[in-house]
């Protein structure tokens, strides 16, 4: 795969965490009802990883020549917290599924980068476990 090519996969990769960053944020500050207590703390907690993540995606983009992108992808918000944990838990689902497809793809032709869609991959999956067991699945 050319630079250029993984360049314009991880300005995705990176627009989606800055998309979640953003999510979660507003998951934290805005749920309510009996279970807020126990999960805002985890929305919170989230966002900081997927700002380490968005921290690093970007450094790879310019470690290989790119310029990395300010702009998210959709970010869903509103309903009340079962509403947000879905939409944060189908979020995981997605990020795991590029994050598979981007290592298969990058091969033992850029370890460094495979590495690090390896140690995302690590964290989406978690967090998704995370949100399969606040509701309750």
């Amino acid at each position: 795969m050319k630079a250029s090519e993984l360049i314009e996969h991880l300005q995705v990769d990176l627009a989606d965490e800055l998309a979640a960053i953003t999510q979660y944020m507003y998951h934290h500050v805005m749920v309510t009802g009996a279970q807020a207590p126990a999960i805002t703390d985890l929305f919170r907690k989230v966002s900081i990883d997927e700002m380490k993540h968005a921290e690093r995606l970007a450094e790879r983009i310019c470690e290989l020549g790119g310029v990395p992108t300010v702009k998210p992808t959709e970010i869903k918000v509103g309903g009340d917290w079962m509403q947000m944990v879905r939409e944060d838990l189908e979020g995981e689902l997605r990020a795991i599924e590029t994050y598979r497809k981007q290592i298969k793809m990058i091969g033992d032709d850029n370890p460094i980068t495979r590495r690090l869609l390896e140690d995302l991959l690590i964290d989406e999956n978690r967090h998704a476990e995370q949100w399969k067991t606040v509701l309750g699945k």
